[in-house]
């Protein structure tokens, strides 16, 4: 509904008893003499004359016109449908199986049904909107139940940053309870400032089942080195068995167990200490034998890879002072076991061997440094890496390299958020993981006006409050035949806490350095042509990325040949693949595929030279949710009692459309939205001046006054 009126702001209203009497005379003097017209004629035409001048006299006053526009909104009911492989593989004796109009509703999905009936139950006064979610959420109720994650705690705050600011009557999520990606939804949960009815789904008795509930390693370890396997077997509702676990390398049995179960609720951690004694990646399959009358045989195995390396990549980090970013720059790098980073003093550096590294990153570079680090800098090939901030001699960082240019006055900092760029082409980093740096916490950097010649090799541009420029905060290229790469912001601690507190991991950072740091030190020996996975493990569902390089005569990157890509698997199905060119380099984006080893090969021909590159990687399968079969309904009972909601079983969701009719806080919510204008601007007191002035004059036309 819109409604108008006049306001006068700073001037009096008593103007309008003025403009009305200004109309009044001025109609009084044009017809007061005794006319042609007949009375009625008379009066109607005054009438028009002095409301048109009465309107004109307004618009010379200026008053401001206002208009308030209520728009109701419906309450938002959510309805969050648990769509993970647990719901099915575990449903609870007492899932719903009649409906209450008698239909037959046997199976893990007969929840589902009853919960598309509630938009219907609850009719046109409510706004009902459906999702399922399992990693993340997806429009619609969902009957699959073939998601790898549960991930509640992401549910829930992608819910309400979908609908954030509006109306949201109530959240209504059904599962088991059970989920093995994210934080506690408990702490997510309290973000909504609505009541939450949970749908208990699954049973909460653990059922008689061999399985094994974890497995901890480390992804690499290093050739002739011994590692260890730590293995969590777990036994419900089988006291008096024996457990006998089994573990394979490549199909080979390196390691046997037997465990006598000792309770009902058997929980035992196992340690076993493998050898690497050949480089690769290795398959190993840990198994445990099925009992009889077990509930499912699905979870006694679990595959995992290990990737043996001949040696670790040194990388090395200079700098002047302490800075927390130091830690944080540690942290990320060796998250992945392929790199060795050691942190030094300069004042310690000529216990070093420079030549060690593959990688050299300067930490706010101040004159000494780049003095006692000239022919590193100058004429070295060693790729580095600047991390600039308030204590780096700009000065000198503009005179050693060509890759950007800072013109700064004077040395101050100001903030600076991340600003993704769409062009970059040096290497691939997920969307995800660059959303999520984008909503970062903002970091310092220089003050002053940069310019860069790296032709797409800027991954982060600088954000200065709410306006983009085009100055770098993160980029990368070739100089004189090196790589570098240049940060130009410090506080990256803030963004290890920032990203811990929201989504409960570094995920975001450790790609970001991994990728960084495989970009720098990548091709040292300088190989005519490379083609290489961004990792060499992918998990079930993720898709499969591939880089490829290819260098001319002059070592100078080229993308003018196509490049073919081939992968097989060991079943002996191929899938052919032709590169797409980015920037000066390659990329494939594979999509997913199917579990299993594969091999790749890639071709390319520049000139009369063919060139080939293979290699190898992996998908693994993700078997999360299969570790745990009983139901956490207490994490349900528990949320639904924090908002104010209630949990309610399966049988019970007919139940639902009169809890949320019976809700206070759930109602239609009407907002006011008032816009001032000024009366000049309001186009129809033209049209209508124009009207009343243009039927005055027809009439007098058309009696002879004219």
């Amino acid at each position: 509904m819109l409604l108008f009126s006049i306001t006068w702001g700073a001037v009096s209203g008593w103007w309008t008893l003025v403009c009305l009497l200004l109309g009044v005379l001025y109609a009084w003097l044009m017809y007061r003499q005794p006319t042609n017209l007949a009375d009625k004629f008379r009066y109607v035409l005054s009438a028009f004359r002095g409301i048109a001048v009465f309107l004109i006299a307004l618009l010379l006053v200026s008053p401001l016109v206002r208009s308030t526009n209520y728009q109701p909104q419906k309450p938002l009911i959510l309805i969050a449908q648990d769509n993970s492989a647990s719901v099915k593989l575990f449903p609870a004796k007492s899932t719903l199986k009649v409906s209450p109009t008698g239909g037959d509703l046997e199976g893990a999905g007969a929840f589902v049904d009853e919960l598309g009936k509630l938009k219907q139950q609850l009719g046109d006064g409510y706004d009902v909107q459906e999702f399922n979610f399992g990693h993340d959420v997806a429009n619609g109720l969902s009957k699959t139940f073939n998601a790898k994650q549960t991930n509640i705690a992401a549910a829930l705050r992608q819910l309400n940053d979908r609908f954030v600011n509006q109306n949201i009557g109530a959240v209504v999520l059904a599962t088991d309870g059970m989920y093995n990606q994210g934080a506690d939804p408990q702490y997510e949960a309290r973000n909504f400032k609505t009541n939450i009815y949970t749908i208990a789904l699954g049973d909460t008795i653990a059922k008689r089942d061999l399985l094994i509930g974890n497995v901890n390693y480390n992804k690499t370890a290093l050739l002739g080195n011994d590692f260890e396997i730590e293995i969590l077997a777990q036994a419900w509702q089988s006291k008096g068995e024996t457990m006998h676990l089994s573990i394979t390398e490549d199909g080979r049995q390196v390691n046997s167990q037997i465990i006598p179960v000792s309770n009902d609720a058997f929980k035992k951690i196992l340690t076993v200490k493998l050898n690497a004694d050949k480089k690769g990646i290795h398959k190993f399959n840990i198994s445990i034998t099925p009992v009889k009358n077990e509930l499912s045989t699905q979870n006694n195995s679990e595959t995992i890879y290990v990737e043996v390396l001949d040696a670790k990549q040194k990388l090395l980090l200079l700098y002047d002072g302490p800075h927390p970013d130091i830690s944080v720059i540690k942290q990320a790098i060796e998250a992945n076991k392929n790199y060795e980073l050691k942190t030094s003093l300069m004042s310690d550096m000529g216990t070093l061997k420079l030549s060690d590294y593959s990688l050299i990153i300067l930490h706010q570079p101040s004159p000494a440094t780049f003095t006692a680090l000239k022919d590193l800098v100058t004429k070295g090939k060693t790729p580095i890496w600047y991390m600039l901030g308030a204590q780096a001699d700009v000065l000198n960082f503009n005179m050693v390299q060509k890759l950007t240019r800072i013109s700064a006055a004077r040395l101050e900092m100001q903030e600076v958020f991340a600003q993704p760029v769409p062009d970059f082409s040096s290497f691939i980093l997920s969307d995800s993981t660059q959303q999520k740096i984008a909503k970062m916490p903002p970091l310092l950097a220089p003050f002053g006006s940069y310019t860069s010649s790296a032709t797409n090799g800027v991954l982060f541009k600088q954000k200065i409050g709410a306006v983009p420029t085009s100055y770098p905060l993160l980029l990368f290229g070739d100089d004189a035949g090196r790589r570098i790469g240049v940060f130009t912001g410090e506080g990256l601690w803030r963004w290890q806490l920032a990203e811990f507190e929201i989504y409960g991991n570094h995920h975001a950072l450790e790609e970001l350095f991994s990728q960084s740091v495989q970009y720098l030190t990548a091709n040292a020996n300088r190989q005519r042509f490379r083609a290489y996975p961004s990792k060499n493990i992918f998990d079930e569902g993720e898709n499969v990325l591939l880089n490829a390089e290819l260098y001319n005569d002059a070592l100078e990157l080229v993308n003018t040949p196509d490049v073919r890509i081939e992968l097989k698997n060991t079943g002996g199905k191929n899938y052919s693949f032709l590169a797409t060119r980015n920037g000066q380099s390659y990329q494939l984006d594979a999509g997913t595929l199917p579990v299993g080893e594969y091999t790749y090969a890639a071709t390319t021909k520049l000139g009369a030279r063919l060139f080939n590159a293979n290699g190898q990687l992996t998908v693994k399968p993700l078997n999360l949710e299969i570790r745990q079969s009983a139901a956490n309904h207490q994490l349900l009972r528990n949320l639904a009692k924090q908002s104010g909601g209630e949990m309610l079983q399966p049988s019970q969701i007919n139940r639902l459309a009169d809890l949320i009719r019976k809700n206070e806080n759930v109602k239609t919510l009407v907002y006011e939205d008032k816009h001032y204008s000024d009366m000049i601007d309001v186009k129809w007191i033209f049209a209508l001046i124009v009207v009343l002035l243009g039927v005055e004059w027809f009439l007098r036309k058309r009696e002879g006054e004219v």
